[in-house]
């Protein structure tokens, strides 16, 4: 079960070791699992899916892949069998600063997927980007290793996992 993220803000955004950053309001749910959190795994790719099927094709051991992908509304980084990869292969959830694609399907697969929008167009296979870098979108800079938290009420980025206090 996620942690709540106003429970997460109310307990540690004063909390000096704790580096809180929240995203701008930006991001749909499309997944079958609203809530979600794990340690993060970025991915810095434009129009161009291949790294994405790459990296949930790996024992995501309940991690989250964040996918910067420039914010583009031209084509999809993600549908219905890449999310069901990344269900099978242990990833908690997807967030893509990008489109999804197949989102009647989408919702019906316990899987967190978080995006800017839909778009039917599928992207290009050619293999271009970076993993483990550095991403920076919606106002919030996030680093491979730091822990994201996420349901409906936001995405909550910190440099560390955290507890619910009010457990």
């Amino acid at each position: 079960m996620a942690l709540p993220t106003t429970d997460l803000c109310d307990a540690y955004m004063d909390d000096p070791a704790v580096e809180m950053r929240i995203a701008n309001p930006m991001f749909r749910d499309y997944g079958g699992k609203r809530g979600f959190y794990g340690p993060v795994t970025t991915l810095k790719l434009f129009e161009d899916n291949v790294l994405v099927r790459d990296t949930l094709s790996e024992p995501g051991a309940g991690g989250v892949l964040v996918v910067d992908g420039g914010g583009s509304m031209r084509c999809a980084l993600l549908g219905d069998n890449l999310a069901a990869l990344g269900r099978e292969n242990g990833w908690s959830g997807i967030v893509v600063y990008g489109c999804v694609r197949d989102s009647v399907e989408l919702a019906a697969i316990e899987f967190g997927v978080k995006a800017l929008n839909t778009h039917p167009r599928k992207s290009v296979k050619k293999g271009a980007g970076e993993r483990g870098v550095s991403v920076t979108f919606a106002g919030v800079t996030i680093q491979p290793g730091d822990w994201l938290y996420t349901d409906e009420d936001g995405i909550v980025v910190v440099n560390r996992e955290l507890v619910d206090s009010h457990a």
